[in-house]
């Protein structure tokens, strides 16, 4: 597992579906990262993160209330959770969508739906390097 200062490492995943949540938390934690969150809102990762961290922010793209593009403007604009990596987990495969990502200083990588397991665990053994 990995640690950051001595506290666990924790993932924050902002999306709507259940399904890709329970989807992703499942294979998450058999990758060994047990603090996983799940929020369905970039409004409610905000809320979330008043009062937790996170490591890593995996987060979609299209979701009712506050979308993932809002998400990242918003904490960009604020200077919020500066250095905080955010995987776009996302069933968009435009590459508008991708170029928009790309200009997210803390977006470290695009991915398509459904999670793939060798590209996460690449990513998460990159960031523990």
């Amino acid at each position: 597992m990995i640690e950051q200062s001595k506290k666990p490492f924790k993932i924050l995943l902002v999306d709507d579906d259940e399904i890709t949540n329970f989807i992703t938390i499942n294979k998450l934690k058999h990758l060994g990262f047990e603090n996983v969150n799940a929020v369905e809102n970039g409004q409610l990762a905000l809320k979330h993160l008043e009062k937790n961290y996170a490591n890593l922010i995996v987060l979609d793209i299209n979701m009712p209330v506050m979308d993932g593009f809002e998400f990242l403007s918003y904490v960009e604009e604020n200077n919020l959770y500066n250095g905080t990596p955010i995987i776009i987990l996302t069933s968009s495969g435009r590459p508008s969508d991708k170029e928009t990502a790309d200009n997210y200083e803390s977006v470290i990588d695009y991915l398509e739906k459904p999670l793939d397991f060798k590209k996460i665990q690449q990513i998460l053994l990159k960031m523990n390097s």
